[in-house]
């Protein structure tokens, strides 16, 4: 078994590389070393640490950020795009796999009596993130006016407490507000999926395209519809009607969707062992001309010169 040494920086706080779906995978192919003299970076978004490392660089954002081509070897990202064998369209949601998201989600459609007897809320909001896009509070605002509408996160909290669990918070729910933090296309998280697995139909907004994706017959999707107004219009009329809530409660997230557009753990996974199963020699793919290295250390420059503007 090829022993390889990797590195992980610049993630979230909290984020544990043990638990991480990306040794999930590598443990069982390869002898994997955690170092600081690493052969390997995988990086995140939430720092600069990466560029101290002349090594292969993979990365990874959970963000509404590009990769930048001329800084990483490979990356993992959101967007449709192909780039030779340094790039891998995994959508946020992609992440969660690990703790069960999607396969709950997967059935949603095969609801309950049980299940749907539990759905006596109207509708829940579970945000912490006060920096979003205005549209996000715009909509909370406009659903509140026809019915009350449960947040239970820190942002706009009108519970009292905030929710521990959001999967057991969800399921009481009829509709569940899944507006991303900002609007791109191919930029989906983990929000539609969650508030699929607690099978409610979720409100959601962010990703345009997000009908390659997911068939939107099965959800309410702010993107058909020319405003907000509209949009609560259609949840009313779903509200009222049983049947109708029914009938897309019980439509399949997959139905008449190309399943092409779905990445999946065996596309992850060969895309992972092709970067490690090379000779370190080879598996580089930045450029490492003189411009690009004038390129990486402006970049760092200026990175390091706001930082320090901001203490």
């Amino acid at each position: 078994m090829k022993t390889i040494k990797i590195k992980f920086t610049d993630f979230w706080k909290g984020f544990n590389p043990a638990t991480s779906i990306f040794l999930h995978h590598l443990n069982k192919h390869f002898h994997v070393i955690l170092s600081d003299h690493p052969d390997y970076i995988i990086y995140s978004v939430f720092g600069n640490e990466y560029m101290k490392h002349d090594c292969i660089r993979i990365f990874y954002t959970c963000e509404n950020i590009r990769p930048d081509f001329n800084l990483c070897d490979y990356a993992l990202a959101f967007d449709w795009m192909d780039f030779e064998d340094r790039y891998f369209r995994f959508p946020v949601y992609m992440f969660n796999l690990y703790n069960y998201d999607m396969e709950r989600a997967s059935i949603k459609h095969e609801i309950s009596e049980e299940e749907l007897i539990k759905k006596q809320k109207f509708c829940n909001f579970i945000y912490s993130n006060h920096k979003a896009v205005a549209v996000r509070r715009k909509f909370f605002d406009l659903l509140n006016s026809y019915k009350r509408v449960d947040s239970g996160g820190k942002y706009l909290n009108n519970l009292g407490y905030c929710v521990k669990n959001k999967f057991e918070f969800q399921v009481d729910y009829k509709f569940s507000i899944a507006f991303e933090n900002s609007s791109a296309s191919g930029y989906t998280t983990e929000k539609i999926t969650q508030a699929f697995a607690a099978k409610t139909i979720p409100i959601y907004w962010g990703n345009p395209n997000i009908g390659k994706e997911f068939n939107t017959d099965s959800f309410i999707n702010c993107h058909d519809y020319a405003c907000f107004s509209d949009v609560l219009n259609r949840v009313i009329e779903v509200d009222e009607d049983d049947d109708l809530y029914l009938k897309i409660l019980k439509t399949p997230i997959y139905e008449n969707i190309n399943l092409e557009n779905i990445p999946n753990m065996t596309s992850f996974g060969d895309f992972l062992n092709n970067i490690f199963d090379q000779d370190i020699n080879i598996a580089s793919r930045r450029s490492k001309n003189i411009r690009s290295a004038a390129y990486e250390k402006l970049r760092f420059i200026m990175l390091h010169s706001r930082l320090f503007m901001l203490i």
